[in-house]
């Protein structure tokens, strides 16, 4: 199923628990916007939709930091002096070239770690959380880890912590609704589904 088909249902799940609650309209529609977060968080794995909206083009990341290095590299020539200068012009050199070899594929797990230290800069659990799940990600296999029970235990985990946070009532059904609907319409049960979810990773890798 593609990320449209994804979204579509987690905005539904997400509509049918505001509906549960009676929320108002203004709780509905965070909540169908959070649903439609869920149901397509465990696609993070691989480039879609919500990847491409949460991260920055490697080509910005690249520019940005490249430009950066060369500046480091001219001000320690030309005002630094001694040991500082030498320290200056390697840390251009090296930013120059850490940044040249970034890729797309990378911008995902920078992203990850963003999240984390903004989470512990602000202490907020749940956001501490969702940047680890974000950057086991960005390192694991296509309907893998995001795909299984263990996926769906961590981010009810971030849900839970999120709704304690705002303080709105619905947000922990609706992130496991939409999440859980995602696997579900991945999996072979589904006629149009080649491919199934392997939930009970790392126990079993059997495709459901």
């Amino acid at each position: 199923m593609n990320g449209t088909a994804h979204a579509a249902v987690g905005a539904a799940t997400g509509f049918i628990v505001a509906n549960t609650y009676t929320a108002p309209p203004t709780e509905t529609a965070l909540l169908v916007g959070i649903g439609v977060v869920a149901g397509l968080l465990p696609d993070l794995d691989i480039d879609g939709k919500l990847r491409g909206r949460i991260t920055l083009s490697h080509k910005l990341f690249q520019s940005v930091g490249q430009l950066i290095g060369i500046l480091m590299i001219f001000y320690s020539m030309y005002e630094g002096n001694g040991t500082n200068q030498y320290i200056g012009l390697g840390i251009g050199l090296l930013l120059f070239v850490f940044t040249s070899f970034i890729k797309q594929r990378h911008m995902l797990t920078l992203t990850g770690i963003a999240v984390i230290a903004v989470g512990l800069s602000l202490q907020e659990t749940w956001l501490f959380l969702l940047g680890i799940f974000i950057l086991i990600a960005s390192v694991v296999s296509h309907r893998s880890y995001t795909h299984s029970l263990l996926g769906v235990v961590f981010v009810g985990y971030i849900a839970y912590r999120l709704e304690m946070s705002i303080g709105l009532i619905g947000v922990q059904n609706t992130c496991l609704a939409g999440y859980i609907s995602h696997l579900v319409t991945d999996s072979k049960f589904l006629p149009f589904n080649k491919r199934g979810v392997k939930l009970f990773l790392p126990l079993s890798s059997k495709e459901f």
